[in-house]
């Protein structure tokens, strides 16, 4: 299990960096859930923006831009859906 918890942790860190820079209200849920029989985990974090996370780095001397493909390189998989809550929609990301 403690194989998971670099690329989980800097994967989660790029999302909230992501809701930090892109979501006009800074607010974020975030759930982490271990497998019961400990072969992985999974992250979820909930947001108020509409719009999906996408990759922009189109200069590799960028400062940002890459959140979206640290992402995909250190997760099995990952998508992006709706949170149904009783007052709006919110994007969820979860890997």
């Amino acid at each position: 299990m403690s194989e998971l918890c670099d690329p989980a942790g800097l994967a989660l860190t790029e999302l909230v960096a992501n809701v930090v820079r892109h979501t006009p209200d800074r607010r974020a849920a975030v759930l982490m859930m271990r497998w019961p029989d400990g072969r992985g985990v999974r992250v979820e974090v909930t947001d108020t923006c509409p719009r999906p996370p996408l990759s922009t780095a189109v200069d590799e001397l960028a400062e940002d831009g890459r959140g979206v493909l640290i992402v995909e390189a250190v997760t099995d998989r990952w998508g992006v859906g709706s949170a149904a809550r009783p007052t709006r929609k919110d994007r969820l990301v979860r890997m």
